[in-house]
């Protein structure tokens, strides 16, 4: 079976978001409230149609999360709309939108660009 012409294929992008928080966080914990967050304002099909995904790279208090090009602007909604990790208060911010995972990571987190 010959590969999807990448013309064709779904387009991605990178969100990358800053975390403000007074405790010190786990990164698992951060990835399961992000995905809770888009599962309660997405639902089960609009987060499965998102493609969504965590990506390990957090550092800083920022982190780096692809999505679905269609569900960009939903996605970022769900980002913000997330006030709780584990029970603490925290508050999410967009820091900005990529089309690569390498430009993501060279504009927002070696040059300290957004936040």
């Amino acid at each position: 079976m010959k590969p999807i012409l990448p013309s064709l294929r779904e387009k991605n992008r990178y969100i990358v978001y800053a975390l403000k928080s007074d405790k010190k966080l786990k990164f698992d914990d951060i990835k399961m409230a992000i995905e809770k967050a888009h599962l309660d304002f997405l639902g089960e099909l609009g987060s499965a149609s998102s493609g969504i995904r965590v990506m390990d790279h957090f550092s800083q208090n920022k982190g780096i999360v692809k999505v679905n090009s269609k569900f960009l602007d939903k996605s970022r909604v769900a980002l913000m709309m997330m006030d709780k990790v584990k029970g603490s208060k925290v508050e999410v911010k967009n820091v900005g939108v990529s089309g690569t995972l390498k430009k993501a990571k060279a504009k927002f987190f070696n040059n300290g660009g957004g936040v």
